[in-house]
């Protein structure tokens, strides 16, 4: 689902933000976009109640990581006990004009997956990125291996 529409509370607002922060702290020339799914029927199918989707975008093609754009979808479920959200896992996808170039995900095993993965360096940072979504979000279950 669209960062922009799960923003329903002042944590909300903070953790989105600082989900953005800790991106632009690895890669600063990005654009984020709170809204990457455009409403229609094609799109229907990837609306997941139970995630928040953020693109971000390169000016230009990020030579390590391999494309233009990157679609973070921050997988989350909600605490009962404490009333916030978790962070189940992320997942990311690298594009380059409309063709998906590489798949990562921390549910599993943390691997690149795809036709052109970004380099090793802009892998870790990206793994990086993500060990500090998932700080942030308090979830000591999904721990980084290598």
């Amino acid at each position: 689902m669209n960062a922009f529409e799960q923003v329903k509370s002042l944590a909300m607002i903070s953790k989105v933000e600082a989900i953005v922060h800790s991106f632009r702290s690895q890669f600063p020339e990005c654009i984020a976009d709170l809204k990457p799914w455009v409403k229609n029927d094609e799109t229907k199918q990837f609306r997941d109640p139970n995630s928040i989707d953020i693109g971000f975008h390169f000016p230009n093609a990020h030579f390590s990581c391999r494309c233009r754009s990157i679609l973070m979808q921050v997988k989350i479920r909600l605490n009962s006990e404490q009333q916030d959200y978790k962070a189940v896992g992320i997942e990311l996808s690298g594009y380059e004009a409309y063709r998906e170039q590489w798949q990562f995900s921390t549910i599993g095993y943390w691997q690149f997956s795809g036709a052109s993965k970004p380099t090793s360096q802009a892998q870790e940072l990206l793994k990086q990125v993500c060990c500090q979504i998932l700080q942030l979000f308090d979830n000591s279950q999904s721990a980084y291996r290598e």
